[in-house]
């Protein structure tokens, strides 16, 4: 995701179009969405960019999958991760059935990861992916706004996530990169 990419509101209810079906299918027959044509794909959504899902139910996570760049089309990316994130999740039970109606679905466009400095991150604007050696850990932008975490707290969770001690954000070898997101959900768009 670029500067000059911004997806358009019928892009953005395709998008979350696909990735309810997705897991409305794979709930009733273990697969995904069927491919969409790419001829019929505006520039925005012929994108191979890196995308997560994250589903709530009343208010609570459900489930969250992303990668940080695509293999496909965006709207394959985004099938993919809606199934992976209400199936695969290792922290969630697979969604049943009955769960659908109640499921809210969130999707965060990413633009690509660049290395950054821990004074260079901005909150709400940033997400940080961290590594060190095996341990890899990311938090997407809105998490911190929506807790209300400064710089500090931010890159301290995100340690957390990856098994690391939360200052390990400090230490030579830790990498710390950043992205941005086009983050969207359904009632943004009613």
């Amino acid at each position: 995701m670029s500067e000059e990419f911004q997806l358009q509101k019928d892009e953005k209810r395709l998008l979350l179009e696909i990735a309810r079906t997705s897991i409305a299918t794979y709930a009733r027959a273990g697969e995904g969405f069927p491919p969409v044509k790419k001829e019929e794909l505006s520039r925005n959504l012929k994108a191979k960019c890196g995308a997560f899902v994250s589903l709530h139910k009343r208010g609570m996570l459900r489930g969250c999958i992303g990668i940080f760049e695509g293999r496909g089309p965006l709207p394959e990316t985004v099938s993919e991760m809606a199934v992976s994130a209400g199936f695969k999740d290792p922290r969630f039970p697979p969604v049943e059935q009955s769960e659908l109606k109640d499921l809210e679905i969130e999707i965060s466009v990413l633009s690509p990861l660049k290395p950054a400095r821990a004074e260079e991150i901005e909150v709400g604007k940033h997400g940080i992916y961290i590594t060190r050696g095996f341990y890899h850990g990311v938090l997407l932008p809105q998490v911190a706004v929506e807790y209300q975490w400064d710089r500090k707290t931010f890159l301290e969770h995100t340690c957390l996530k990856a098994g690391l001690p939360p200052d390990a954000w400090k230490e030579p070898g830790t990498k710390i990169e950043v992205f941005s997101a086009d983050v969207f959900n359904e009632k943004d768009l009613e």
